[in-house]
C-alpha cells in the first residue's frame, strides 16, 4: 500500500448529517495522495456505519471512541494513527474547494522550515434574523482582519482547517486534552507553535465552507459563554502575558457588556436570545446588531468571569 503524503484529520461527534457535504468535496480532491480518518467521539448516529459505506468510494476510516473524550482527544488519536507525514486538520461541518489537499502540501513543500498554515473558513448562513443582523457582518470584519494580522498574531487563528508536519505535532505533544469546553485547544496549539519558533502562514487559497455556523443569537451566546471559560483556562497554563487584550474596559459600551456578563447564564441566553431574534424583525438594522452584540460580548465576559456557567460539553 502506497504511503499518502497527507491525512486528513477529522474529530466528529453526530455528525453522521455534516460528513458527507465534506466527504463528497474530498471525493473532489485534484490529487489522490491522501487518507481520511475520521474520529468518532462516542457514535451517537451511525456515523461508522456512515464512514465504512464511503470507504468503498473514498480512502477513509474511522476510529471510535465508546464514549465523548474530547476534541483535543480525538485529534491527537487521529495523529498518531496517520500515515501522512503532513497532518490537517478539518471540522466535519466544512465543504473545501478542489485544492484542499493540494494547497496545503504545497505550501509545506515549498517552505525552507517547518510551518503551520491556516486555511481560514467563511460561514454559509440561513437566511435569518441573526444572519441578517450580526452574522454576516462579523465575519466580513473577521476575514479582513484575519487576513491583515502580522506574522507574530496569526497563531491567534488556528482553528478549522490548518495542517502541520506530524513531526512537529508530535513534537508539541500533540493537542491539550485540559480543554473540555468550545475551543481554545486549537488556540493553545497555536500559541506553543508559536512558542517554538514554526511560522503560522495563512493561505487564502485554501479557504473551506464552513455549514456549521451559529444560526441564531442563542446559539452564539453560548458558544461565546463557553469559549470564554475555555479562555480561562489558557491564561491557567500559559499565563496573564500570553493574551495581552483582556476582555472589560471602562467606557458605556463596556459597562453594558460587565452588567449583562453578571445575569448571562446559560438559561438567561437560551431566553434573550429568541426575543433580540425577534425584535431584530421589525428593529432598525443597526440597532438589532447592537443588541445581537451585547448577548454575544455579555456571554463571552460571563464565561471569562464565571466559567463554572458553562455546563454544557461540546
Amino acid at each position: 500500500m502506497t504511503t499518502p503524503a497527507a491525512t486528513i484529520v477529522v474529530p466528529t461527534r453526530g455528525g453522521s448529517r455534516r460528513l458527507p457535504v465534506l466527504l463528497r468535496s474530498l471525493e473532489a480532491q485534484d490529487t489522490d495522495d491522501f487518507e481520511v480518518i475520521v474520529v468518532v467521539d462516542g457514535d451517537i448516529d451511525g456515523t461508522a456505519d456512515l464512514v465504512a459505506e464511503w470507504a468503498q468510494r473514498l480512502p477513509v476510516r474511522s476510529l471510535v471512541f465508546p464514549e465523548n473524550r474530547g476534541r483535543a482527544v480525538a485529534l491527537n488519536a487521529g495523529a498518531e494513527s496517520a500515515r501522512g507525514d503532513l497532518l490537517i486538520r478539518s471540522d466535519d461541518d466544512l465543504e473545501p474547494g478542489p485544492g484542499l489537499v493540494s494547497g496545503h502540501l504545497a505550501r509545506h513543500r515549498n517552505a525552507t522550515e517547518p510551518i503551520g498554515v491556516v486555511g481560514l473558513t467563511t460561514n454559509q448562513y440561513p437566511d435569518s434574523p441573526f444572519a441578517r443582523a450580526y452574522g454576516r457582518a462579523a465575519d466580513r470584519r473577521f476575514l479582513d482582519d484575519a487576513l491583515g494580522l502580522p506574522a507574530d498574531r496569526t497563531w491567534r487563528l488556528w482553528a478549522a482547517n490548518v495542517s502541520v508536519q506530524a513531526q512537529v505535532h508530535a513534537r508539541l505533544g500533540g493537542y491539550d486534552a485540559r480543554y473540555r469546553r468550545y475551543g481554545w485547544e486549537d488556540v493553545d496549539f497555536g500559541y506553543r507553535l508559536r512558542q517554538a519558533g514554526i511560522p503560522v502562514l495563512v493561505a487564502p487559497e485554501v479557504m473551506a465552507v464552513h455549514h456549521g455556523a451559529s444560526t441564531t443569537t442563542a446559539v452564539r451566546a453560548l458558544r461565546a459563554l463557553h469559549s470564554g471559560a475555555a479562555r480561562e483556562t489558557f491564561v491557567e497554563i500559559h499565563g496573564d502575558l500570553a493574551l495581552p487584550d483582556a476582555p472589560g474596559g471602562r467606557g458605556l459600551w463596556d459597562r453594558l457588556v460587565g452588567a449583562g456578563a453578571a445575569v448571562a447564564t446559560e438559561r438567561t441566553l437560551r431566553a434573550y436570545g429568541p426575543a433580540v431574534d425577534a425584535a431584530a424583525r421589525v428593529l432598525p438594522p443597526r440597532i438589532a446588531e447592537k443588541l445581537v452584540a451585547l448577548g454575544v460580548e455579555s456571554a463571552g465576559l460571563a464565561g471569562v468571569r464565571y466559567p463554572d456557567r458553562a455546563r454544557s460539553r461540546f
